[in-house]
């Protein structure tokens, strides 16, 4: 005999089987869904994203209009010049001030994949000397950072990074964040950023 299940169970199916919202963050034409913080240099060529040092040396931000508070990103990364860069996360800029966290994406032997603070408590998660050698530097990289509640992880090039809770982090959201450093003479290629919302 066919049992039949009950209308709220069959619903509750339904429910865990629907597939999380993939997005394309970067659409390898223009800068749709973004928004230029500070003078530094943001561009497309040859379908990547283009990060660059300007005239005044200054930080600058290129951060998503929306907000995202859980969520799955994949993306690639590839350094010229310095390099010296990184992905914020909830975060929420005034100017060129930002508030939130940074991924670290930086030269060799200087904690990519690590987590940062910006005006806060600085250094959360920095990178052990033997993890150094996962980084490629001048070739493309992948970095996934995935965030969920107080719940941050990190992986470079498929390798385990940063795995962490933090109620402060928890509590926040906002939107994500490419970075260019002060200093100048940065310059950072950008392709393939997909977010999955959790």
């Amino acid at each position: 005999m066919l049992r039949l299940l009950p209308l709220i169970a069959l619903t509750g199916l339904l429910i865990s089987a629907a597939p999380t919202k993939k997005v394309t963050l970067f659409n390898g034409k223009d800068l749709t869904g973004w928004k230029i913080y500070g003078t530094e240099k943001w561009y497309v060529d040859g379908g990547e994203l283009i990060c660059e040092s300007g005239p005044d040396k200054q930080y600058g931000y290129l951060a998503t209009e929306a907000p995202y508070k859980n969520f799955d990103l994949s993306l690639q990364f590839k350094q010229e010049a310095n390099g010296n860069s990184g992905v914020f996360f909830r975060s929420s800029i005034e100017g060129t001030k930002i508030s939130g966290w940074q991924v670290e994406v930086a030269p060799k032997d200087h904690d990519t994949g690590g987590i940062y603070e910006s005006y806060g408590r600085g250094w959360l998660e920095q990178i052990p000397p033997e993890k150094e050698t996962i980084l490629k530097p001048g070739e493309w990289n992948t970095l996934r950072i995935r965030v969920e509640g107080d719940h941050v992880q990190t992986f470079l090039n498929k390798q385990p990074m940063v795995d962490m809770h933090d109620a402060k982090i928890g509590a926040a959201n906002g939107s994500i964040a490419l970075q260019i450093h002060d200093g100048g003479g940065i310059k950072v290629r950008w392709r393939k950023l997909v977010l999955k919302e959790i």
